[in-house]
């Protein structure tokens, strides 16, 4: 994620010179991405040379126009518009940046989406800093906050009512039931202060932190909820980033010109990710050491759950800040292995790690098997793993075309959704550099434009982000984001936070008629959020998940574009329980509510 390291013993040059994956390499006089470099080796040496002056030329008509070239098929319109102020989101996320550059100060900006009062209409929470150095929210300006969706794109601050302002600097949020009580409860993920929130039914929430035996003792960025032993209770996995300490005042950057940086990752030791048992009772059981999770060092950012071979059991992908990710596959019996090397979404294709931070995983080429997306920064350009079937996965950034458009950006905030309700998931990035000052050192902006890669239905993906509308071109300090329909038109809207910004609340007004249905799982044997639940209409298969993206949640049913179909033939849900469910004859353009059947 940050990319300088400390001055000592070393000039100012050799310490800017980028060591991560993905960085620059200067090859007989132009810049050549060695991404390009790696997909190029099989041809003679003049003709890599010629290949990589092309791919660079498309690298900056990608940077500059928005698109490589035009693509073939055909692609419904996708465009969004700001609504924030109009609908009364006045959230800026408060980081307190420092002279020191600590680095808790550039990766805030989590939030969840989920309807906290039973209302139908998704409701935004976001996550908030904390003052430096007492890491305490010592004003408003600090709060988490919790916005009610009032309806008709008006949202109301009901923070200090529903007892969330939090404390501590606060990082990521999970949306979950936990306890199967119809009411979905909040977990904040943060730096030395986790917080579990218990929906209590009538707008408030209660912290039980401490009584559920969550503890607070490392720097959490984000969490995400999955029942991983089939009981029928959501479990609780934290993802950890690294040791930290305030009293660390490591100076990175070029002192010759007094100009701080935030350190490169490396220079911060990892640590574990902690795993949590729901006990059924209130309580969570610590079950890091006997699952196995914590004999694996890293720097988490965020995590996906999906069953990623099909064997009944969910699976956790975890995105790793300079190190190899992890992917802990479910063995069954309450214990995990780590497979990601073996399964191939550990390193990028040339071997090295990259700077993973927002992940979604989600089938994107409708043939049933879920696929993975990870954000990352500049020139490392954006991971698609492709799920090959047999617990194996094959890099398809490039072949997708993602290395190409990617090139340019940092991603946090991600997600596969189908924008245009064409029946193809596109991909949503949140983008900003982690360095605010990085004009001075490389030739990239801080802040950046989000991005929308539409899906063109044929394994590749077009860059429509020019095309999204006047208001999506503003460049900002982004972060999290998630996903919901907010005013229930079928179409998937997007809440994006920002560093020292407003945040954005994005209406999808895309122009086509085609149809969509969410359906929302209920869960009786299984968990009552149904998380886990795989359902198939067509070729289409999604899960229901609410861990989304870069420290965030979305919570609020499973969404599918149906294009120009109005009558569905067959929807097959797998429930987590093993049950399986087939509906009929189903009408398109509708919340379709499914109760879990009893056998």
């Amino acid at each position: 994620m940050g990319i300088l390291g400390p001055m000592t013993g070393a000039t100012a040059t050799e310490a800017l010179e980028p060591k991560v994956a993905g960085a620059n390499v200067q090859v007989e006089g132009f810049v050549q991405h060695r991404s390009l470099r790696r997909s190029m080796s099989y041809k003679p040496r003049s003709w890599r040379v010629l290949a990589a002056l092309g791919g660079l030329c498309l690298l900056l008509f990608a940077s500059h126009s928005g698109s490589v070239t035009k693509a073939t098929p055909e692609v419904s319109p996708i465009k969004f518009r700001n609504l924030a102020k109009a609908a009364g989101i006045d959230f800026v996320l408060e980081n307190s940046p420092t002279p020191q550059k600590h680095l808790i100060e550039t990766m805030a900006g989590g939030m969840a989406v989920f309807d906290y009062n039973g209302d139908g209409l998704p409701d935004i929470f976001f996550t908030n800093g904390a003052a430096i150095p007492s890491l305490r929210k010592e004003s408003p300006r600090y709060f988490n906050r919790l916005y009610r969706n009032l309806g008709g794109w008006k949202f109301a601050d009901v923070t200090e009512e529903a007892g969330v302002s939090g404390s501590g600097y606060s990082m990521g949020a999970a949306a979950a039931d936990y306890d199967n009580d119809g009411h979905v409860d909040l977990f904040v993920a943060g730096v030395f202060k986790n917080t579990l929130y218990h929906n209590l039914g009538n707008g408030r929430f209660e912290d039980v932190t401490e009584k559920a035996g969550i503890k607070s003792d490392k720097w959490a960025v984000a969490g995400g909820w999955f029942d991983y032993d089939n009981d029928g209770f959501l479990d609780l996995f934290v993802v950890n980033y690294a040791k930290f300490s305030l009293d660390d005042d490591r100076y990175c950057g070029d002192p010759g010109r007094h100009l701080r940086a935030y350190c490169h990752p490396r220079y911060f030791e990892g640590l574990s990710n902690t795993l949590y048992r729901n006990r059924g009772d209130g309580t969570f059981e610590d079950v890091t050491e006997k699952s196995g999770i914590g004999k694996f060092v890293g720097r988490g950012m965020s995590l996906a759950f999906a069953d990623y071979d099909n064997d009944g059991f969910l699976d956790v992908f975890v995105a790793n800040d300079t190190q190899a990710n992890f992917l802990f596959h479910n063995r069954g019996d309450g214990t995990f292995e780590e497979v990601a090397l073996a399964a191939g979404v550990a390193l990028s294709n040339n071997g090295a790690p990259v700077s993973s931070m927002g992940a979604d995983f989600r089938d994107y080429d409708n043939d049933g098997l879920p696929d993975l997306i990870v954000t990352d920064i500049t020139q490392e350009t954006f991971a698609l793993f492709h799920n090959l079937g047999n617990g194996l996965f094959e890099d398809a950034s490039y072949p997708s075309r993602l290395t190409m458009l990617s090139a340019p950006l940092s991603g946090w905030g991600d997600g596969f959704f189908d924008f245009n309700n064409d029946g193809w998931k596109d991909i949503f990035s949140a983008n900003a550099h982690v360095d605010d000052n990085i004009v001075m050192f490389q030739a990239t902006q801080y802040k950046q434009p989000n991005s929308i890669f539409a899906n063109l239905g044929n394994g590749t993906f077009e860059d429509v982000t020019r095309e999204a509308g006047p208001d999506f071109q503003q460049p900002s300090s982004h972060r999290g984001a998630a996903f919901a329909d907010f005013n229930k038109d079928g179409k998937i809207d997007i809440v994006v936070s920002s560093l020292e910004a407003p945040a954005e609340l994005w209406e999808n007004v895309s122009p086509n008629d085609n149809h969509w249905i969410v359906v929302r799982p209920i869960g009786t044997k299984s968990n009552r959020d149904a998380i886990g639940a795989r359902i198939r209409i067509g070729d289409q298969v999604n899960q229901m998940s609410s861990a989304v993206g870069y420290a965030s949640s979305s919570h609020f049913g499973v969404h599918f574009g149906l294009g120009k179909t109005q009558k569905i033939n067959r929807i097959e849900i797998r429930w987590p329980s093993g049950i399986s469910q087939v509906l009929r004859d189903v009408r398109a353009d509708q919340y379709l509510e499914v109760r879990e059947p009893v056998n």
